[in-house]
């Protein structure tokens, strides 16, 4: 199992909700969020949200508690440390931000789970306000993609995921989202791959417009239970499988036949 790479979206997968629209209710500046929103990207938006939560007086320590309080199911954690524990590489590949997912994750003692975390940056600068920057400088080096946001191709990632990880020897990808920005990648997954897409959310929509555009096994889930249970399922699938093929080809058993073995010797009196 040591061949399987499991990738994780964070919001409303890894998490129940978005974590930007969390903290930004909580924070109560949701009218500001809504009255800005068709003004810029999403990214930017946040960015300029983050700075006039700081000049209203909201500490980045305000936003860390926030966080702390966002609701998860209760089979997430034991799933993800599940998979860990079975020898898979856990992945996140999120269009949050890397404050944000780490404070969760560290929350909920995950931290050490997941070997990477691709997400759009932040930092907290000289006057405490939580800055988050594009993943992707959309402004000098657009990535081109049509189906994506500006900030972040998903897919550009994955595929970086999918050539770093051949030459480790690992082969077997399982993808889990729900945003339509998790269609993108889910269409770069392979035979063999798998991708787990959350039930009536947009990238179950979108695949289920042409399914056969998808190459991977499409498992769909509704909740953190079902998320659990499909999810560790197809690992020991996948480790059954491959088991199967090693002893197939490395482990060439011969029958050896009863008369060409040594004869016992009798026991002497």
């Amino acid at each position: 199992m040591a061949g399987i790479v499991v990738v994780f979206d964070f919001d409303k997968t890894i998490i129940e909700c978005d974590s930007d629209n969390w903290v930004v209710d909580e924070l109560g500046a949701t009218d500001l969020f809504n009255q800005l929103l068709p003004t810029m990207p999403w990214n930017s938006l946040m960015d300029t949200m983050m700075k006039e939560l700081r000049s209203q007086g909201k500490t980045i320590e305000d936003t860390a508690e926030v966080l702390k309080r966002i609701p998860i199911h209760p089979r997430v954690v034991p799933a993800i440390k599940a998979a860990h524990a079975l020898g898979c590489d856990l992945r996140i590949l999120s269009d949050a931000n890397l404050f944000f997912i780490e404070t969760i994750l560290k929350h909920l003692g995950l931290e050490e789970y997941f070997s990477e975390i691709n997400t759009n940056p932040s930092y907290v600068d000289e006057e405490g306000s939580l800055r988050i920057s594009p993943y992707c400088d959309f402004t000098n080096s657009p990535h081109g993609c049509s189906l994506c946001p500006p900030n972040m191709c998903k897919s550009v990632i994955l595929e970086r995921i999918q050539t770093s990880v051949s030459t480790e020897g690992k082969k077997r990808l399982i993808y889990l989202g729900d945003g339509s920005g998790d269609y993108c990648p889910s269409l770069k997954l392979k035979e063999g791959d798998f991708v787990m897409p959350r039930k009536n959310f947009p990238l179950f929509d979108l695949i289920c417009k042409n399914p056969l555009l998808i190459k991977a096994g499409i498992h769909e889930w509704t909740d953190g239970e079902e998320l659990e249970q499909i999810l560790l399922n197809l690992i020991n699938s996948i480790s059954i499988e491959e088991n199967a093929q090693f002893l197939s080809a490395d482990c060439k058993l011969q029958t050896i036949s009863v008369e060409a073995l040594p004869q016992a010797l009798p026991v002497q009196q």
